[in-house]
């Protein structure tokens, strides 16, 4: 089976749209170190929400309420901030 040519402006189109927050998975996770017990906790992050979030959660380990701040970068890649709430 023959695919048809790609057009120049279809590989562009695609390049800008993949650079989109929109565009990217939502499955992403982030890492951060409880102020309460010290573990390491890893949360996923909802890239649909937006490129700064700031929420609560508590841990998984010692159950503590920790704000979470989420920034997410151009390229995608999260960061997470935390502290008591």
């Amino acid at each position: 089976m023959e695919h048809p040519a790609e057009m120049p402006w279809d590989s562009d189109r695609l390049r800008l749209a993949a650079n989109r927050l929109d565009t990217l998975p939502a499955d992403v996770e982030a890492r951060y170190v409880c102020d309460s017990c010290g573990e390491e906790i890893v949360v996923p992050i909802d890239l649909t929400e937006g490129q700064h979030q700031d929420y609560v959660e508590d841990c998984p380990v010692c159950c503590n309420p920790m704000v979470l701040h989420v920034d997410i970068a151009d390229d995608g890649e999260p960061m997470i901030r935390s502290e008591h709430e």
